[in-house]
């Protein structure tokens, strides 16, 4: 499991212990711990995105939607969104994560950037809502 992958999960499961309310504090502080504060990995704009625009979208249990991503309309957050409904059609594509992001990203061409790993880990835990 990638970092991201655990970052996410740990993300929700802080919210589920009241750690706090937010999955933008929360994604910071799993973050954090795993990459270092301020670094580069914690910083990281593509899996946050994905992440944040799954909660946002109130795709995630126990997180309501809201305005959590600081663009309105992320493309990350677009292709996670696009992988949850492609998985939800067609299970089996969680174990080829290069062919759920080729048609989450309508075979743009340009590689994955950890926004699979954290769909694939959310839904696995049933993190996402069914």
């Amino acid at each position: 499991m990638s970092k991201y992958a655990q970052a996410a999960i740990e993300a929700v499961e802080l919210v589920y212990q009241g750690v706090t309310d937010s999955p933008v504090k929360a994604w910071d502080m799993a973050t954090s711990k795993l990459f270092g504060k301020g670094s580069w990995g914690q910083k990281k704009g593509c899996p946050k995105n994905a992440f944040l625009g799954l909660c946002e979208d109130g795709f995630i249990e126990g997180i309501p939607k809201g305005i959590y991503n600081t663009r309105e309309n992320s493309i990350n957050k677009n292709y996670a969104i696009r992988a949850i409904e492609l998985i939800t059609e067609q299970p089996k594509l969680l174990e080829d994560i290069k062919e759920l992001w080729n048609r989450a990203s309508n075979g743009n061409g340009i590689s994955h950037n950890h926004q699979m790993h954290i769909v694939k880990a959310l839904y696995n835990k049933n993190y996402i809502k069914g």
